[in-house]
């Protein structure tokens, strides 16, 4: 398995993960019984997962400087 391919994986991952956060973040807020701490570590994590996100297709399609 090359670099590319293995990245493209981890991508697919973290894209997913990423969007799991956001209908959990959803859910929680629409209930109004709320645990903020808890909403707080998952906006941090998805947070994380979006700079991985970005580095990885930074490393996929580096962009040029013109």
């Amino acid at each position: 398995m090359n670099k590319n391919t293995q990245l493209l994986e981890k991508l697919k991952e973290y894209e997913q993960e990423h969007s799991d956060l956001d209908q959990i973040l959803i859910q929680l807020q629409e209930k109004h019984t709320v645990d903020f701490l808890q909403i707080q570590r998952l906006k941090k994590r998805k947070l994380v997962l979006k700079d991985r996100i970005s580095n990885i297709r930074n490393e996929l399609e580096p962009d040029s400087i013109a």
